[in-house]
């Protein structure tokens, strides 16, 4: 493992830049590749582009960028992609800036010489970084410390990149990509940020997204996810026809690994949702999803018994267990349902029973 600092004006950076949708975004006379396939899409707003380059024109030191090299003697960048892409942007004309004492904003074309010539000057401070792939994101999880860290998918992307990796971004991966198209409705987070990625990876392969991507580390495509990707929501929207806000946090890729040879009637299925939904019993009303389909109370949240439901009824028992008549303090017994949830009991004081910890673990296991 090696790490070099260097000093790189701005002008030895610009030379060469292009910044094409499908070729990549790249500098330094075409020798450092500014957009790696785990880094996110451009997300500077503009006016921190032309704080960039207000704090370039001042002299003032901008955060230290870290790029790592390749094989080949190229070089990628790990962290500094926003203010190299600001820097080069403005070279090229693309957004002007106003500029302190200054009434008008300008483009980098229109500054006298000397701005010119103090932007084209400024050197960036740069560590080089040389290793392993595994080194290499080791040394990036210690020094990413500041500003919109990688995600642990953008991490694992660094990793595998290849020809799986290009393929995938280009589906779940861009902004208005295809899997946000039909699945925004059903999946959280932000597939610029690769969540969408690594949830479809996740669902396919059982949760191990670093082994499903080892393994097609070197597709020439990502088809089989996208095909499994849009399986799991055509699924969902055909046996879950009434659309809810809370399905937005449901796994229903696992869903659909377990119960897509199921016989399931969706009109069915939604009258039993609608009422657990008026539920007030039901605490994690996204967890309905999975329970009509497996039974399974955990899912649900069931509300629990307040302190004070649980005094009042040790009072009213004096503190003596439903089952083995004994008595116990109160920190030594436990609330339950008379008529189980299941059954139509409710979560009230006339429905609830103290038991000894004993018995109520007994009656649990019935």
């Amino acid at each position: 493992m090696e790490i070099k600092l260097t000093r790189i004006p701005i002008r030895n950076l610009f030379d060469g830049y292009e910044n094409n949708d499908e070729q990549g975004v790249c500098a330094y006379g075409g020798k450092l590749d500014i957009r790696p396939p785990y880094q996110r899409e451009f997300i500077y707003n503009p006016e921190q582009q032309k704080s960039v380059i207000r704090t370039v024109i001042k002299g003032f030191p901008l955060n230290v960028m870290y790029w790592a090299t390749r094989d080949d003697g190229t070089f990628e960048v790990i962290d500094g992609q926003q203010r190299t892409m600001s820097i080069c942007e403005y070279l090229e004309g693309n957004f002007s800036v106003v500029f302190d004492g200054e009434k008008d904003p300008k483009t980098f074309n229109n500054l006298t010489e000397d701005k010119q010539k103090a932007i084209l000057d400024y050197e960036l401070t740069v560590y080089q970084c040389s290793g392993s792939d595994s080194e290499k994101l080791d040394w990036f999880r210690t020094i990413n410390i500041a500003g919109e860290k990688l995600t642990e998918q953008e991490l694992r992307n660094a990793v595998y990149k290849g020809p799986f990796v290009t393929e995938a971004k280009k589906k779940f991966s861009k902004t208005g990509c295809v899997a946000y198209k039909i699945g925004n409705k059903y999946l959280s987070g932000s597939c610029i940020r690769q969540d969408y990625l690594e949830t479809a990876i996740s669902w396919i392969n059982n949760d191990n997204v670093s082994g499903y991507m080892s393994e097609h580390q070197h597709d020439k495509n990502a088809d089989p996810l996208w095909l499994y990707f849009k399986e799991v929501i055509d699924w969902t929207t055909t046996k879950f026809t009434k659309y809810r806000k809370e399905m937005k946090s449901v796994q229903w890729g696992e869903l659909y690994n377990a119960h897509k040879g199921d016989t399931l009637d969706a009109e069915e299925l939604e009258t039993r949702i609608a009422k657990l939904m008026a539920d007030s019993d039901v605490q994690k009303k996204s967890g309905i999803y999975a329970y009509v389909l497996d039974g399974d109370e955990k899912h649900l949240g069931i509300r629990i018994f307040d302190e004070n439901t649980r005094r009042e009824v040790y009072e009213r028992q004096k503190g003596f267990c439903s089952i083995c008549n004994k008595h116990f303090e109160i920190e030594q017994m436990e609330a339950d349902h008379i008529t189980p949830w299941k059954d139509g009991g409710r979560t009230i004081a006339e429905n609830c029973q103290m038991l000894c910890r004993e018995c109520n673990r007994h009656k649990s296991c019935k």
